[in-house]
């Protein structure tokens, strides 16, 4: 698993050098390793709760998300939250898991700012990141973020991005079917 990753992180890197070598235009920012390292360190922590190992508990107030993982123990992750008015609780599963997501964003959000573009193709500039799972059957993700400055704010629509980093460890831990708690 580890040496498919490392294969993929090479096939970004190289593909990286050829847009930074002017290849993919002026109007990209390619810059996808800038998102990788997060303001709130990955962590292992104690963890004396009721849920079983495989859980995903995301404590909104916080700005945390946990990965529970059995021996009185859990994975810490810092994430980025939905903004004022946009925040929600409740138990639900992981219904779908995709590497480098394609993004529509849904009308409300297109009324909000009709300034979106009306669909990205899955890659470095894509707000979705390098990862998403995706939450029941609703609109809301657990995906990643090039923008690791705003891990530990306020600042979605609903959805948790983590860096692409942390999306990339917690996506290889979570399989479809897990829970997940968000709790405000």
């Amino acid at each position: 698993m580890k040496l498919r990753l490392l294969a993929r992180l090479s096939l970004a890197a190289a593909l990286l050098a050829i847009f930074a070598a002017g290849c993919a235009g002026p109007e990209r920012n390619w810059n996808f390793f800038s998102g990788t390292t997060s303001p709130v360190p990955r962590t292992t922590v104690s963890y004396t709760g009721r849920e079983k190992p495989g859980t995903v508990i995301i404590n909104t107030g916080e700005r945390r998300l946990y990965l529970v993982l059995g021996n009185e123990q859990a994975l810490r992750y810092g994430i980025g939250v939905g903004r004022v008015g946009f925040t929600w609780a409740g138990v639900t599963r992981v219904s779908a898991k995709k590497e480098w997501p394609d993004w529509t964003p849904p009308p409300q959000m297109l009324r909000r700012d009709p300034d979106l573009p009306r669909f990205m193709e899955g890659g470095p500039d894509n707000p979705l990141g390098a990862r998403a799972m995706y939450l029941g059957s609703t609109l809301f993700r657990i995906h990643g973020s090039n923008e690791p400055e705003t891990i530990g704010q306020a600042v979605s629509s609903g959805c948790f991005r983590l860096t692409n980093d942390d999306v990339i460890d917690l996506y290889g831990r979570v399989p479809v079917g897990a829970k997940v708690i968000v709790m405000r």
